[in-house]
This record gives C-alpha cells, structure tokens and sequence, in this order.
C-alpha cells in the first residue's frame, strides 16, 4: 500500500496510543494532513474512523516504511510509549530513511539519550506536554508554546529573518503582526523585557504573545 504526502503540512504519526491519537487528532484540527501508523489491527480499526488516513503497518522495518512513502513526508512523530525496543527501531529506520524532522516521545532520560542517539531531531515527554501543545512546535519554528483559555498564547520564538536588523518600535505589532513581542534574547545575552528600542539581531530569540492564530502566524515569518 502506498500513502505519499501531496504538500508540506503532511506529519505521519507512528504509535496510536493515547498521546499518538491526541496529537493526530490536534494536529488534524489545525488543518494538517496525518498519515496514522500502527501495529496493532485493533487500534488501527478503532482509529479509522476518526482520523482520515490510518493503516496497519510494522514502523520498525525500513522497507514497510518505505513502501508507505513515509520518506515523502517532511516530518514524522513516533509516539510509541509501550515498547522501548520498537521506538528506537521505528526512529533508526526514520533516518535511514532521511525524514527531514523525526521527533519522538521519550518515557525516560536515558530512552531520550538513545533516541537522540539513533537520529531523532526533536525529543518530547507526552507526560509532561500536551497533544495540543506538542501538535504546535511540530508545524512551527516555535522554540516553546504555552496556551491559556480564551485563545491566547505565549512563545518562545527564533527571530524571523525578515525582520533582523529592525528596532520594535518599527513594527507596530498590533497592527501588522498581531502579536506583542515581551522579551528578547539577543546573542550572548540574558532574557530581557523588549521596549521600543531593542534591536532583532541575528540568531535573537523573542517572547511573543497573542492568539494561538496570530502567535503561529507570526512565528512561520520568512
């Protein structure tokens, strides 16, 4: 069977456990593209239902990963929590394969180290993070994301490169960005409140705030 992504928002999500399904689901809210992945024939017919493309397949074997076309897709999530062994293998596989962006979920320290190790891009701890909030550092250039009630947001985020060189008090944020930009941390320097002054330079990181649509608007500037 073969299951090849037709434009950049396509994240396939290995494992449909509690946190694979939460964060498929999140991530198809926000208007992506998921290919779901497992082993288990029960789980993949209990899921078919309620995500649009989900087959049963062994994401340790390269080849079965190859013939999904699971090395079409920019980024993959292996959410597998049950089995050490098998996310390690599914990640070793993933850069064999040379996904761009292999993120992977990580029961402990050391299954973090080794996960690193084999060719994981990004490590995270669903006990510690939610679906929702995992579902968005995937599809941004976010650093970090935390989501309040009402839609609102904070972010941690890479300055974009359009705006390098250009002091705050150019960009009227409320207006053309949508977002309040509340600290910064220019190279070689602390974390400090951002003022009309303050300069983006180079490799800065920046505290924005906002809606979650304009903080993730914001934070996929060129």
């Amino acid at each position: 069977m073969s299951a090849r992504s037709t434009d950049d928002s396509g994240i396939v999500i290995i494992g449909l456990g509690r946190f694979g399904c939460h964060l498929a689901g999140s991530l198809t809210q926000l208007g992506h593209e998921v290919l779901a992945v497992d082993r288990s024939p029960d789980r993949v017919q209990r899921w078919s239902a309620q995500l649009d493309r989900v087959v049963q397949a062994d994401a340790t074997e390269e080849a079965a990963l190859r013939q999904l076309g699971v090395a079409d897709f920019g980024r993959v999530v292996v959410a597998i929590g049950a089995s050490v062994e098998a996310s390690v293998l599914s990640v070793l596989a993933l850069a064999e394969l040379g996904v761009p962006q292999i993120w992977a979920r990580a029961t402990s320290e050391k299954h973090a180290k080794i996960l690193a190790s084999v060719g994981a891009h990004h490590v995270v701890f669903p006990e510690a993070e939610t679906g929702e909030r995992v579902a968005h550092l995937i599809i941004s250039r976010m650093l970090d994301f935390i989501e309040f009630g009402d839609d609102f947001a904070i972010a941690k985020v890479p300055v974009p490169p359009s705006l390098v060189g250009r002091q705050l008090s150019e960009l009227v944020p409320t207006e053309r960005y949508g977002v309040m930009v509340v600290g910064a941390k220019l190279p070689g320097e602390r974390f400090r409140y951002a003022g009309p002054e303050t300069v983006l330079m180079p490799e800065s990181v920046l505290i924005v705030e906002g809606t979650i649509d304009q903080v993730q608007r914001f934070a996929t500037l060129s």
